[in-house]
């Protein structure tokens, strides 16, 4: 197992909550980790010191490390928007960008981030990476708001996309969506592993044994078991896990 990021004493909170406690562990590339756990336990947490988006909330702070390809993300020399680009986000809910075009909100991520050429073909390759192209491609001009909320997270994805990460964290991307949308996001989601590595946030475990090579249990902020997906469901190691999993608790 060849890993994309590796952390390492990852410790995180808000003012004087501790949120994240010493969390150590190894994200393999191009597959599925699911991080699973109550609510309240710090999974969204857990993710958004991935890309450094925590830090953008006042109060928050970050110890320890996430090295993406062996290189300390937290590290003074690091700029944390190449980090956000590398390492892409889909949020709980669709996102689009209202008031900007279908077109506009893929081509906008690249437009800052001096992708200027070729903004059409990126488009048109996000939105069919994104599994939209064709739902799409005639109405590039109109608002994304006129989608189903399920085409809309799709947008969200080939928004993220545009930008080539390396990376893309899910955080609970169907939890807003019907059954059927949520179908076409996982299915999405196996897809994408082939190219990027994928790091998905659920609170359905079933979702987490469909769609996850590997899976994390998270309780209280702590990392308490985290193997592959088969061997987490079939045959946890700690009874806290199986406890989640089999619904006494969580």
């Amino acid at each position: 197992m060849e890993s994309k990021i590796e952390v390492v004493e990852l410790n995180a909170g808000f003012g004087s909550t501790h949120v994240l406690k010493n969390i150590s562990m190894s994200i393999p590339r191009n597959r599925v980790t699911a991080i699973i756990g109550p609510s309240g336990c710090g999974k969204s947490t857990f993710v958004r010191c991935l890309n450094r988006i925590h830090e953008l909330v006042p109060g928050a702070w970050v110890r320890g490390k996430v090295l993406l390809d062996g290189k300390n993300i937290y590290d003074s020399d690091v700029d944390p928007v190449d980090i956000r680009r590398r390492v892409g986000m889909v949020f709980q809910k669709p996102n689009p960008f209202p008031a900007m075009s279908i077109f506009d909100n893929i081509a906008y991520g690249p437009k800052i981030h001096g992708m200027k050429k070729g903004l059409e073909r990126i488009v048109e390759d996000s939105l069919r990476k994104a599994a939209l192209w064709d739902e799409v491609k005639h109405r590039l001009k109109d608002s994304p708001v006129s989608l189903s909320g399920g085409q809309q997270q799709r947008l969200c994805i080939a928004r993220a996309l545009a930008v080539e990460p390396e990376v893309i964290l899910f955080d609970e991307p169907c939890s807003a969506l019907d059954p059927v949308a949520t179908a076409k996001i996982e299915d999405l989601i196996l897809e994408l592993r082939e190219n990027y590595t994928i790091v998905i946030v659920t609170h359905n475990m079933q979702q987490a044994a469909r769609i996850a090579d590997y899976t994390a249990f998270f309780l209280m902020g702590e990392l308490i078991e985290y193997g592959e997906t088969a061997q987490i469901f079939e045959n946890p190691r700690d009874k806290r896990t199986e406890d989640y999993i089999t619904g006494r608790f969580g």
